[in-house]
């Protein structure tokens, strides 16, 4: 029974996941058509308590995001959940922040950019797809299930233990080390119009991820050793540039 309640919890997180997913490329990508509220959709508010309200809002995902992601956390935490079901509560805490969000967005329309051309629109939402699909492709490289924790409430329910992570450069991870995280930036900032709010979402989210990616490769070279060493000194962490060899 436990097991089963554990498959089913892990089941609708992961559902709220995907729906959480879709909705977020409608946000950013401004298809109000689509969605109830994307990221200028609402009437504007004065400004400066705009900007107020969305950084609290983008800093309690990035407070989410990244205090239950550190190994001390998930230590201290599985002695209070099921270690199962772990993975999946960190994604279900980190779907309501974003959904939060979606949802108390202050928008702030004014443009800072906006692309006439009809190619260089047509190139740019192109990019911004593009930067999606990769973030997505990514999860599959390594581990998309065990990821979004299905895969571990699946092994429970058949009383098998799940695998450990293991090191492994699969696919885009040859050529950088984050590129779930590349696909973000530049699905953030491809924009045939950039709002204000648009801008400071994209420019905070950037600075998050760059800040996070520190704490993460630390933890990754505290759980891999001198493997993740090795990697780190031949592949880059974000851009797609080659390192010269000695």
């Amino acid at each position: 029974m436990a097991g089963m309640l554990g498959l089913l919890y892990g089941v609708v997180s992961y559902a709220i996941f995907l729906v959480t997913f879709l909705y977020a490329i409608a946000f950013v990508g401004g298809y109000d058509q689509l969605v109830p509220k994307a990221i200028d959709t609402g009437t504007p508010t004065e400004l400066w308590g705009s900007i107020v309200v969305n950084l609290v809002l983008m800093s309690i995902f990035a407070l989410q995001h990244s205090i239950m992601a550190r190994p001390a956390f998930k230590a201290w935490w599985t002695k209070v959940v099921p270690p199962s079901v772990e993975r999946s509560t960190y994604v279900l805490l980190s779907n309501a922040a974003l959904i939060l969000l979606y949802w108390q967005w202050r928008p702030m329309p004014e443009a800072v950019w906006d692309v006439q051309n009809e190619i260089g629109r047509g190139a740019l939402e192109g990019l911004f797809f593009f930067g999606w699909l990769i973030v997505l492709i990514s999860t599959f490289m390594i581990d998309h299930f065990g990821l979004f924790g299905l895969r571990q409430v699946m092994c429970r329910m058949i009383g098998k233990e799940a695998p450990h992570p293991s090191f492994k450069e699969p696919g885009l991870y040859k050529i950088v080390r984050h590129p779930i995280m590349l696909g973000f930036i530049i699905a953030f900032w491809a924009a045939p119009t950039m709002s204000q709010g648009h801008l400071l979402f994209a420019a905070v989210t950037t600075a998050y991820i760059l800040v996070a990616l520190q704490l993460e490769e630390r933890d990754l070279m505290g759980a891999f050793g001198d493997k993740y060493v090795d990697y780190r000194s031949r592949v880059r962490m974000i851009l797609p540039i080659p390192r010269k060899r000695p």
